[in-house]
């Protein structure tokens, strides 16, 4: 087993052995003494009518999974503002603190030995069109993630209430309008 294997292994039990504990005290702990008032409805505040298996709107679907694909998105930018962050600060560094920027690039997976250059080792000039690459890749990124929201507010996705007939349907016949 490696060591990492191992860790993940020890991880888990001890999370797993925390839960179980933590379950079993606050079952044994809390008192139980359920009451009229506590096993009333309390999510929306109305009592259920009919079946629980009627069909919802479909837009409700579309509107939680459109957050979802977008609050994901949204997370892809944490790891690239770490790279382009140090990038931009290793370009501007020296001394010192140019050598724990470098210590930093290399964990965030950007290589710190250029093939390109004649120098071989990565020099601020090389970060400076890292962090350049990096502005554009998120450009690029944030672009098409803009496209896909324009397209979805073109369809009427995203509007939660819009009209599902024709209003010109919904109005009263001539002569039943009132006078």
């Amino acid at each position: 087993m490696t060591e990492l294997a191992f860790y993940l292994v020890v991880f888990l039990v001890i999370g797993s052995f925390f839960l179980f504990i933590h379950l079993m005290m606050g079952k044994f702990i809390r008192p139980s003494r359920p009451g009229e008032e506590k096993l009333t409805i309390y999510e929306c505040g109305e009592p259920t009518v009919g079946s629980a298996w009627v069909q919802f709107d479909l837009r409700y679907y579309v509107v939680a999974l459109l957050f979802v694909i977008f609050d994901v998105e949204v997370a892809f930018f944490f790891p690239w503002a770490v790279v382009f962050g140090t990038a931009n600060e290793y370009a501007r560094a020296d001394g010192d603190r140019s050598v724990e920027l470098k210590r930093q690039l290399q964990d965030t997976g950007l290589p710190t030995v250029n093939p390109l250059s004649d120098k071989g080792t990565l020099t601020a000039e090389d970060a400076k069109n890292w962090a350049w690459m990096a502005f554009v890749d998120v450009l690029v990124f944030f672009g098409v993630l803009m496209v896909g929201f324009a397209y979805l507010w073109s369809r009427g996705d995203i509007d939660w209430v819009r009209a599902v007939h024709n209003p010109a349907e919904l109005a009263p016949p001539p002569e039943l309008a009132v006078k």
